[in-house]
Formats: C-alpha cells, sequence, structure tokens
C-alpha cells in the first residue's frame, strides 16, 4: 500500500434513488468527479460518502449531481468516536448500552462490542462528549474516551483476567470449607451425624454464614456494584440475576439460621454452599473468558510489537544517534543495520540488503532491496547496512494502517448481531419472570417455600445471557486477527459475512491475475512513421500515466535512449485510453475501441494473444505496440482452489479479446470478458447480481474503484492504488490472488463458527431454563441444583470463547 494523507470525507443526501442501479450510477457520477477518490451510495439511507483528495471543488457536486438526474444535498460530516466502556457483563449490557447512546442528541449510530468492551459512535462533529458520558454514567456503563493517536499501554483483558483470578482464588478458599460440611454427607457416610455431634447445628450454620457472607461482601461484591444498581433502575442484566440467585438463597438461609421460627418447618434448609459455589463458579468463568478474550486479541499485540522503540539518525555529519521512535519526522535519514526491524516507512538511499516482508506478504524469502526501493516499518532486515528516508511516520506509516484496519474489524458488528442485541434486551425481564412464575407453581404444587427458593434461584442463574453476547463478536475477534496473520484485512465488517454467500469471484486482469509488469515486445509502425517515433510520441504521452501498461513504454523508451517531444493537457480516460497535446495536435492513445470512438481509422486486422496500445496523432493512425504482462506463479493455484470450494471464476479486463482469452485459458477460467470500460465492468456485475448472484470483484487500479464499490464484496490487492483500497471491503496485503481464497476461508469458517455458538448459547438456555424451572420433576425425575446451574452457566460462555479461539489455527489449503 502506498503512502497517502488521510482523504477528508464529505456526506450528501442523495434524491431519485429508486434501486441499485440508479445507486450504482449515482456512485459512477460522483466517482467521475476530479479530485474524487471514493464514492459510495448507499440505497436504503439515500445517502453518498466522497473521499475527496487535492483538486476536489465542492461546488462542482451540486451540479454534477443535477445533470445525472440525482440532485444531492450536502449534510454534515460526521465523525467516529471510540471509548473503553465499563461495567458489561452479557448481551443484555450491550443493548442497553447502544440505547442510551443513542438517545443523546447528534448522535447518529452507536455500535457496543462486548467482546472488546468498546462503543463506536457515529456523530455530529460537535457532538457533547459530556451530555455521551453522563448518560451512560448515569445507565451504569461508564465511558473512557480512546485517544486516536494512542495506543493503550496496558491490555484491558489482561488486567481483567487477573483481577478475576484474584477474586477466584479468594472466593475458592472461602467457599471450599463450606461446600464440604454441606456436601460432604452426601458422599462419606456418617460425616453429617459427626458433625453435628462434635459442633453443633447452629455452629455449623453460623460458620457457613461467616465464610459465604465473606465471599458475597468480598470477591463476590464485584456482582452487587453492577447488579443491584440496574435493578434499581428497572434495566436488569446477568450481574442481576447473580444477585437475585445468590442473595435469596444466602438471605433464605440466614432467616433460617438466626429466625427459624418465621420459616415453616418443612423449609428449614440452609443454602450457604449454593450461594458461595455460585458466585466461586461465575468468577471462575469470567476469569477463563477474561484470559480467552486476550487471546482472542493477539493479532493486535502481535502486529503492535513488530514496531520497534528506537531507530538509528544519521545525523548531517554522518554520525548515527539511537533517538525514540516519536523523534524521527519526515525526511529524516535512518540507517539499518543486520537484524535491525524498519522503524518507520521509506525510500532506501544508499546500500544494499534482502528484507523479510512476510509480515507484510506472508512470503517467507527475502526480498532483494536497493537505492530507490521502498521499506516498510516492522519488516526485518537480513544482512546489508542501509541508509533510507522516512516517507512516513507514526499513524500513517503501512503498519499502522494495518493495524487500524484490524481493529476496525474487530470492532465491527455483523449485521446478525443486531437480532440478537433485539432478543436479549427483552431476554432478562422474561427471565425474572419465568423464576417468579415457577417458583410461585412449585410453592403451590409441593408446599414446601425452600423448593420454590431452589427453582428460582436455579432459573435466574442458568439463564444468564452472557454466552448469547458473546457468540458473534468473540469469533469475528478471533476469525480478523487470523486474517490478518494470513495477509487479509477485512475493512467492513459486513464484508466477513456477505463474503461467506458470494456465489461467483471476477478478477481484474492487469496486475491482479497478472504481474502487472508488462514489457513491450512488439512495435509495428504504420507507413511514413518510424519505430522510434512512434515509442518516442507514446512515451512522452504515458510520462503522466500510472497504469503498468505506461512504466512498460517509458521503460522501453529510455532503454533507447529516445528523445522525447514535450507534451501538456494530459487527460486520463478510465479503462480507455490517454490524450494529450504535441506540438498543438492531440494525440491519442489506448485501445481499440478508444481510438475508433474518437474518430481514427484503424487497419483492420486479427487480435493477437498481446496486449495492444495504439497510438494516433489528429485522426492519423501511427500503429501500435504489443506488450505482454506474465501470469503471476500462483493465481493458477488461487483460481483451482476457489473452484474446489463451488465458486464460479470470471474475468473481466479493459484490454483486447487476445490476451484475456489467453489468460483466461492459460488459468482455467472459462467466463472472460474483455473490452470493458470500468461502467461495462460494473454492467456485467449488474447483470450477474440480476440473476441472483453476489458477486466479488478483485482489483488493483484507478478504474476499478467503481467496480469494487458495486460488488456485493470488492477486494482490492494491497499492492493497487489507494483508491482501489479506499473502495475496497477486503484488502489482500500481499498482493496475491491467492489471498482471495484465504478471505473466502476465513469468512466462511468463521461464519461457521458463529453459528456453532449461537446454535449452542440459544440451544443451552432453551434447554436448561425448563429443567431449571422443575419439567423433569413433573414427571418424577429431579430439580435442577443451583450449584450445578451456575457450573453450566459458567461453562456455556467459557465454550463459546474457546470455540471462536479454534479459529487461531485456521490453516487455508
Amino acid at each position: 500500500m502506498s503512502d497517502t494523507a488521510q482523504a477528508l470525507t464529505l456526506r450528501y443526501s442523495v434524491a431519485n434513488l429508486n434501486c441499485g442501479s440508479c445507486a450504482a450510477r449515482a456512485e459512477a457520477a460522483l466517482a467521475k468527479l476530479p479530485g474524487v477518490r471514493e464514492a459510495r451510495v448507499n440505497l436504503a439511507t439515500r445517502r453518498a460518502e466522497l473521499s475527496t483528495e487535492d483538486g476536489f471543488d465542492a461546488r462542482s457536486v451540486e451540479p454534477a449531481m443535477e445533470t445525472a438526474g440525482y440532485p444531492v444535498t450536502p449534510l454534515a460530516t460526521p465523525r467516529l468516536h471510540r471509548f473503553e466502556v465499563g461495567n458489561l457483563s452479557c448481551a443484555g449490557c450491550v443493548a442497553r448500552a447502544e440505547a442510551a447512546l443513542a438517545e443523546v442528541d447528534g448522535v447518529e449510530q452507536a455500535h457496543v462490542n462486548l467482546a472488546t468492551r468498546r462503543a463506536e459512535v457515529q456523530g455530529a462533529p460537535d457532538l457533547d462528549i459530556g451530555a455521551l458520558r453522563d448518560r451512560l454514567d448515569r445507565a451504569g456503563y461508564p465511558l473512557i474516551p480512546i485517544a486516536e493517536d494512542t495506543a493503550p499501554e496496558n491490555d484491558p483483558h489482561k488486567d481483567e483476567s487477573r483481577q478475576y483470578k484474584t477474586a477466584f482464588l479468594m472466593a475458592l478458599a472461602l467457599t471450599l470449607p463450606v461446600f464440604l460440611l454441606e456436601m460432604g454427607g452426601h458422599v462419606i457416610p456418617g460425616f453429617r451425624g459427626w458433625q453435628i455431634e462434635t459442633f453443633g447445628e447452629s455452629a455449623l450454620r453460623l460458620f457457613q454464614f461467616a465464610l459465604t457472607s465473606l465471599v458475597l461482601a468480598g470477591p463476590g461484591r464485584v456482582f452487587f456494584r453492577l447488579g443491584v444498581p440496574a435493578l434499581l433502575r428497572g434495566a436488569p442484566e446477568m450481574n442481576s440475576l447473580v444477585v437475585l440467585g445468590a442473595g435469596a438463597a444466602w438471605a433464605w438461609s440466614t432467616v433460617v439460621t438466626f429466625a427459624p421460627q418465621l420459616i415453616p418447618e418443612t423449609g428449614r434448609f440452609v443454602y450457604f454452599e449454593a450461594a458461595a459455589v455460585i458466585v466461586t463458579l461465575i468468577l471462575l468463568g469470567r476469569w477463563l473468558e477474561a484470559r480467552a478474550r486476550g487471546s482472542a486479541g493477539a493479532a493486535i499485540e502481535g502486529l503492535l510489537d513488530l514496531s520497534p522503540d528506537t531507530a538509528l539518525k544519521v545525523q548531517p555529519d554522518g554520525s548515527e544517534t539511537e533517538v525514540a521512535l516519536a523523534d524521527i519526522h519526515l525526511g529524516d535519514v535512518v540507517r539499518l543495520r543486520p537484524g535491525a526491524r524498519v522503524a518507520v516507512d521509506g525510500v532506501i538511499l544508499t546500500g544494499a540488503t534482502h528484507v523479510d516482508e512476510s509480515m507484510l506478504t506472508g512470503e517467507p524469502v527475502p526480498v532483494e532491496k536497493g537505492p530507490g526501493d521502498p521499506v516498510s516499518a516492522g519488516t526485518v532486515n537480513a544482512n546489508g547496512t542501509v541508509d533510507f528516508r522516512a516517507t512516513a511516520i507514526s499513524n500513517d506509516t503501512v503498519l499502522a494502517r494495518i493495524v487500524t484496519m484490524v481493529e476496525n474489524a474487530q470492532a465491527a458488528r455483523l449485521p446478525i448481531q443486531s437480532l440478537i442485541n433485539r432478543v436479549t434486551a427483552v431476554f432478562v425481564p422474561v427471565v425474572l419472570a419465568i423464576a417468579v412464575l415457577s417458583a410461585a407453581a412449585w410453592a403451590f404444587l409441593s408446599s414446601d417455600p425452600a423448593q420454590a427458593l431452589v427453582v428460582a434461584v436455579s432459573v435466574l442463574i442458568i439463564a444468564c445471557p452472557c454466552a448469547m453476547g458473546l457468540a458473534t463478536p468473540i469469533s469475528v475477534l478471533v476469525g480478523t486477527g487470523r486474517a490478518a496473520e494470513l495477509g487479509v484485512l477485512f475493512r467492513r465488517g459486513d464484508a466477513l459475512q456477505a463474503l461467506s454467500s458470494v456465489d461467483l469471484v471476477a478478477f481484474d486482469k492487469t496486475g491482479t491475475l497478472t504481474r502487472g509488469a508488462p514489457a513491450v515486445t512488439g512495435i509495428h509502425a504504420a507507413e511514413a512513421t518510424s519505430e522510434e517515433t512512434l515509442l518516442a510520441l507514446a512515451a512522452a504521452v504515458e510520462q503522466a500515466s500510472e497504469h503498468p501498461l505506461a512504466r512498460a513504454i517509458l521503460a522501453e523508451a529510455e532503454a533507447r535512449s529516445l528523445t522525447l517531444p514535450v507534451v501538456d493537457g494530459f487527460q486520463n480516460h478510465p479503462g480507455a485510453g490517454v490524450t494529450a497535446q504535441v506540438e498543438g495536435d492531440t494525440v491519442r492513445i489506448g485501445s481499440r475501441a478508444f481510438l475508433a470512438k474518437e474518430g481514427v481509422a484503424l487497419p483492420d486486422r486479427e487480435p493477437g494473444s498481446s496486449t495492444e496500445v495504439h497510438v494516433a496523432r489528429g485522426a492519423l493512425y501511427l500503429g501500435h505496440l504489443d506488450l505482454s504482462d506474465p501470469v503471476k506463479d500462483d493465481a493458477a493455484d488461487a483460481i483451482a482452489a476457489l473452484t474446489r470450494r463451488g465458486l464460479q471464476v470470471a474475468v473481466l479486463s479493459g484490454d483486447s479479446a487476445g490476451p484475456v482469452d489467453a489468460v483466461a485459458r492459460h488459468l482455467g477460467i472459462g467466463l472472460a470478458r474483455a473490452g470493458l470500460s470500468p461502467e461495462g465492468k460494473q454492467k456485467a456485475l449488474e447483470d450477474w447480481q440480476a440473476q441472483g448472484l453476489k458477486v466479488a470483484f478483485v482489483g488493483d487500479g484507478i478504474n476499478d474503484a467503481p467496480v469494487l464499490a458495486a460488488a456485493d464484496v470488492g477486494i482490492a490487492l494491497g499492492t493497487g492504488t489507494d483508491i482501489a483500497i479506499e473502495a475496497a471491503d477486503v484488502v489482500l496485503v500481499s498482493g496475491s490472488p491467492v489471498g482471495v481464497t484465504s478471505a473466502v476461508e476465513v469468512s466462511r469458517r468463521t461464519l461457521r463458527n458463529i453459528a456453532q455458538n449461537l446454535f449452542w448459547a440459544f440451544g443451552y438456555n432453551v434447554a436448561l431454563i425448563p429443567v431449571a424451572a422443575g419439567a423433569l420433576a413433573l414427571f418424577g425425575g429431579p430439580f435442577l441444583n443451583p450449584m450445578l446451574a451456575a457450573g453450566a452457566m459458567a461453562a456455556s460462555s467459557v465454550l463459546v470463547v474457546t470455540n471462536a479461539l479454534r479459529l487461531r489455527r485456521l490453516k487455508v489449503k
């Protein structure tokens, strides 16, 4: 990925949008405006977003869109605010925190992630952060703003893990005597009688009361600190269920211990061990869950560790000084010694070496580097010493941009999560109602208030919706982290879900399936024109172009030491060709179709297997150049792997039919379309989408940006232009087409993992809530012990997180 400044994003409301084709045409019209890096139109919201660069004139947008038939109205540019969120325990907390954020004026969209404990708020630039914090404080979920340019010094998951570990070990030490005293009699014959004869019933109960009270007031106070205020606000969540369950068992047992006359004789049993074990097991579950979440976020931590703390800065006199990374500025010269890690992005000035770029490309073989070659932060120098000039520092380096993409992907919410949040928002109140009704029913059926208490406590504990809230975000967290390790960056969260159901993958040809480094293999000048004249004229015009074919033509002209004429008025016609003025004449260079459209008469001939670049001066045809672009070594493997996974594969190219068909035959691609403009590529996508197919498009060029945006999933090569990358949903860092297979596999496996988690989380509650309510006892079966309920609840969250962690071992074949 090349280094560019952050684009300015502008937003508009768009009128006259009636269908997907309207949205595509509006996007295309916006994308054509000078200075527009990316245009994205949303049919559902009737809004457009523009990413702009130098040369953009905001005054041109409204008249251009009026002419296109889709009038626009400027909107205030929103800003994305990020926060750490405290006190999140379950999906119910997430739903309530999001609802509280949405109530604040100026908030357009709010997203809270249970796995990362973070919130993203999209709102007006002048959004009142104080009002946000006050509203969330009242809701019980304190906010801590995250600075955009700083990385967290401490891993919150590690801190949380340490806290829960300490709390669990303390609770275990206090709970174990209570558990052994109460449950030992069920295992060891005569043990219960020996206790009563030795210590007496009252002393035993007082001892259990003291230890259990310490458990609830000490390590278990976290549940009361969070759960009681939530109850008082009328918004109960997981901690509230624990408070009600463990608190009810403790309160009942306390009354039996100190005022037994208030309880019917049939119910004079104590459940101190249940209250203590419930708290201890849930603390164990939270400790294991926090540890697992820390492991799930290892991808970010690993990426951050790639950046060294210091670098060798070369002074004007040639001496070197070791300085902190913050003291390296743009333009500084940095010395890189063998075995050292590159600190910032730059271009080599002197020296030669080999650099291990596997953290970017996944390729284990070090790359040869010399003067003029780029180096990227985080890569490792193998053998030589080089000096390079810093071209990107801090958050502008390739490594920093990758970290940002991974963080955004890990914080993303898939469309399925919205449904889950709506369900869990009402889940806890429903559980409370079931607990009350079950207790009332068994109090009536059994005439035993103690049994009714056991049923209520079991329902409250078994139904905590932690697993439901974690099922999706924890899989996204691990899956996107593993994808980053494989060189796949999901820029938009919904792409992770959309890519799993894609039916057809369409590739651009040049630079995507081919190496993008073509060479001139033939010069065919028309009569009265020499080869040197034809090549010099073409090279002069192509100097301003970034297309790989242009670079090949320039390289050939330089190799022949040709003198190039002066040109001005250069214009690029994406997907077709270029024009410029030479000595008052218009020179046109491009495809046969482009020159014919411009009124140039071309000789009839059958297209060959090479790419042809035709040249005309005014209306006079001067001839054409043949260029050949070798296919990438791993392209055939990528196509074969996608075909094995049941996907259709196509190639869409602006090149002529000869070279496009040759590449398609070589790679075994049965569907190839040549001579397409960007609009033609979009039309091909729309035709497939009209047939009910979901289409992914893979490209790397400027002219691919509108097509990437129009596809169901746009996949850009990280070696391509920034415009293509910004328009894409997925970025392949290595630039290898094999990365498409990795992206598809990660997407499918992550969605399968989410389905497994949801099946377990919902199935667990659906199956065990009736059991906890005493359904089995109606048919002579057992009641569910509250301690088993606590163990099952803690195990469900741990199981969901552990299942998600399996994605860290994902391998693509």
